[in-house]
């Protein structure tokens, strides 16, 4: 099985699947024998865009880059611990407590002989360093919260639009076209004075540590572009359940939760929902 995750999570990062690659990751050290070594810098290497049949958009491939970022850490905790994605359950990291700031963890409770599906803050369960007493949350109470929220959003549906609509405004204005122009022109011009100064033999070191700085730095912006655009896109599936459900629910939803929630907070005496838009609903109890 991790052998399996491992070869899926080296398909998801290849990038000859977007129609680049980098040449010169081994070279020959014994043209008798041609053995050939992996490239630690002893010899230029280039890294060509376009090189060949993408089979992959681009913009996808960032997506999912920007992805595994986002599931490295889901949740930094007040004591350091970083929590990882989960897909155990739909409420896995977003439950969130008020209290101490760690992750509610869903437990199988037996209490007096009755048995039930609870959410408690790892605090409670776990020494993580933090004294907490909040709440225990039944799962069906959180479900029951979650319609409220869902219900408040589109009983205040105008004003709520009007917010998305600014927020897709202020997304859209923070562009990194001009950013990502300028370090692509750059690298074509360092790539040339690479050749140049390999060709006569001439130490090209500090060249070949801009251009793979600058790499880092492209690689950043393309995946803030593709986080961008995932927020977008949560914005722009928010306005369209707004504009387009015409009742409120009446009962749980999980594909529509996983859809538009990103975050429950457990406060003492109110529940604080916060949709993948950026909208934020207040439930009280």
């Amino acid at each position: 099985m991790y052998l399996f995750i491992s070869c899926i999570c080296q398909i998801l990062r290849n990038k000859k699947y977007i129609g680049d690659a980098l040449l010169q990751k081994t070279y020959t050290v014994d043209f008798l024998t041609k053995k050939r070594v992996k490239n630690n810098g002893l010899v230029p290497q280039h890294y060509v865009e376009n090189s060949h049949e993408a089979i992959i958009p681009r913009e996808i491939f960032m997506q999912v880059q920007e992805e595994l970022i986002r599931r490295r850490i889901v949740h930094t905790s007040p004591s350091g611990k970083k929590r990882t994605y989960s897909s155990n359950h739909c409420f896995s990291q977003m439950i969130i407590c008020g209290t101490c700031g760690e992750v509610f963890r869903r437990v199988h409770w037996n209490n007096r002989g009755k048995k039930s599906i609870v959410w408690r803050c790892v605090s409670r369960l776990e020494n993580t360093g933090l004294f907490c007493d909040a709440r225990t949350v039944h799962e069906g109470g959180i479900e029951q919260i979650l319609i409220k929220a869902i219900n408040e959003a589109l009983g205040k549906k105008d004003s709520f639009l009007s917010i998305l609509d600014n927020n897709i405004a202020t997304v859209i204005s923070q562009d990194n076209n001009q950013a990502l122009a300028d370090i692509e022109k750059r690298l074509e011009e360092l790539q040339v004075e690479l050749l140049k100064l390999a060709s006569t033999k001439s130490d090209y070191e500090d060249v070949a540590d801009e251009i793979y700085t600058l790499r880092e730095e492209k690689q950043k912006v393309q995946v803030n572009s593709a986080s961008k655009d995932e927020i977008k896109k949560r914005i722009a599936e928010m306005s369209a359940f707004l504009n387009q459900q015409p009742t409120s629910i009446t009962e749980y939803d999980e594909a529509l939760v996983r859809r538009l929630i990103e975050k429950v907070t457990i406060h003492e005496g109110k529940f604080t929902v916060e949709f993948k838009s950026g909208l934020t609903v207040d439930i009280e109890e």
